[in-house]
């Protein structure tokens, strides 16, 4: 095979073929597109607006080939097979994932669909021979992110989570200079995500007619819509998404884990929030709190769709901070972004700076963990992206569970690290500043999970119910729809 390699040339080609598309795709990559026997041919499944990105950047890898894209939604199908046709390329098209998975000429699939589906494709494609790229999270349940890791060894198979922050030059190198201890023990962490986000609308209920709607649920129950959108938003409903919490916040959280180490599964997890202000078909929070701890470290998700006033879409900040996380250590503070961050010291003077690329070697890094069969080589292994993906099911399972409780119960469930109550208190008074009366209006409390930390299963639910251990243990196991079912 071909010696894989990644110039700054080719790097910033790259970076033009994720912002428009394939258009412009060097003139050497078009004329080998009908492939050379060395060639990695790989099949794109999910072609919306990650999907649409894998299927620009892909093509200019060197000696990678798009041999087939998926769709269930014909006009995006059609779309990308023009863009590529244009570019002297012909891949294969369905719109099922089981013809494009069964074929004999597809190395390895890039599943970029709903995440209700990331899972079982996952491990249909693993059970065919396939490597596989999937999209975050990886799973949509905690029991099916183990399946993925056990199938994944069992098989042999090349997995890589899309969880792009760890292949960042910048975040790696701030990883393994602070884990040499140049400012002592890491004490706590806040990640906050806070991306504005408008509401979703609402509906009389509809079935799509313009593409497949059954197999598009798939696994998830066949219901008719009562939102008017159908792609995108299904984000915000529980049979189909895992909230911001799943969708935005698992890259900071995933990229803060590489700076602990040996930091799996927490031994505790609670979450609180609420959807505020907005009247709408959405499920989940577009304010969320989640309290994960590890032992002598409490971590905060923090995730907010809601703006600082009502007059604008500005969103609040944790020191710069948006989208990205802050990990305190004794003797400064880490902030870091998807591109890189920063090491300051405990007065705040900066002490390191480590440029960052945002990850845009992520789909090289399989490419090459592909060639060399070697998983070590993958910047984001699927376990990491399991462990990663499962933090944040447990807190979406945690809010599921809970009931409204005023400030004060919240505040005593979330105990005493001084971190998490500033965090806490931030929430309130950000909703507090949009106008929302926390009293006619108030929180959702879940209830505190206690987590095994070697298998994240959970063993116990707030003050121990029986009852309430049992729907935590289905939510995370979940259930997936005939024939759409996971392999045994």
């Amino acid at each position: 095979m071909k010696k894989l390699f990644c110039s700054r040339r080719l790097f910033l080609k790259q970076a033009t073929l994720i912002a428009g598309g394939i258009a412009t795709l060097p003139a050497r990559v078009r004329a080998a597109a009908s492939g050379t026997t060395d060639d990695v041919r790989v099949a794109i499944i999910g072609l919306g607006g990650k999907g649409g990105q894998h299927a620009g950047n892909f093509p200019g890898l060197p000696g990678v080939r798009v041999a087939a894209l998926c769709e269930v939604d014909p006009k995006r199908l059609s779309a990308h097979a023009e863009k590529l046709k244009q570019n002297g390329m012909a891949p294969f098209t369905a719109n099922d994932p089981r013809r494009v998975i069964e074929r004999d000429d597809v190395d390895a699939v890039v599943i970029a669909t709903p995440n209700h589906w990331h899972a079982l494709l996952a491990v249909w494609a693993m059970r065919a021979g396939k490597d596989v790229y999937v999209e975050k999270p990886v799973s949509h349940n905690i029991h099916e992110g183990a399946r993925m890791v056990a199938e994944a060894k069992a098989k042999g198979r090349i997995v890589q989570a899309g969880t792009q922050y760890r292949s960042c030059a910048g975040l790696r190198a701030a990883a393994s200079w602070l884990k040499e201890g140049h400012v002592g023990k890491p004490l706590w962490a806040h990640v906050p995500w806070y991306e504005h986000r408008p509401p979703i609308g609402k509906c009389e209920p509809f079935t799509p007619k313009d593409l497949d709607y059954d197999l598009w649920c798939g696994p998830a129950p066949l219901e008719p819509l009562n939102r008017p959108k159908l792609h995108y938003d299904w984000h915000w409903v529980w049979s189909t998404g895992d909230g911001d919490l799943g969708n935005s916040g698992i890259h900071a959280f995933d990229a803060c884990r590489m700076f602990l180490p040996g930091a799996v599964f927490p031994r505790r997890v609670l979450s609180l929030g609420g959807r505020f202000t907005y009247d709408d078909a959405a499920q989940t929070p577009n304010t969320q709190l989640t309290l994960v701890e590890y032992p002598d470290l409490p971590i905060i998700l923090d995730n907010r769709n809601l703006s600082m006033r009502r007059d604008t879409v500005t969103m609040d900040h944790v020191r710069g901070i948006r989208e990205g996380f802050v990990l305190q250590y004794e003797g400064g503070y880490f902030a870091g972004l998807r591109a890189g961050g920063v090491v300051f010291d405990k007065s705040g003077k900066e002490l390191k700076r480590f440029p960052g690329d945002g990850g845009a070697g992520h789909a090289a890094n399989f490419v090459k963990a592909i060639r060399s069969r070697r998983v070590e080589d993958l910047h984001a292994p699927v376990v990491e992206g399991h462990v990663s993906s499962a933090v944040c099911h447990l807190g979406n399972l945690s809010y599921r569970l809970g009931t409204p409780c005023d400030r004060k119960a919240c505040e005593d469930a979330l105990g005493n690290h001084a971190s998490v109550q500033e965090g806490f208190d931030r929430v309130a008074k950000s909703l507090e500043g949009i106008g929302v009366d926390l009293e006619k209006t108030p929180f959702t409390l879940g209830p505190s999970l206690a987590i095994d930390p070697a298998s994240g299963d959970i063993h116990k639910t707030g003050d121990g119910d029986a009852a309430q251990l049992d729907k935590a243990r289905a939510l995370a196991r979940g259930s997936h729809r005939a024939p759409y079912t996971m392999p045994i």
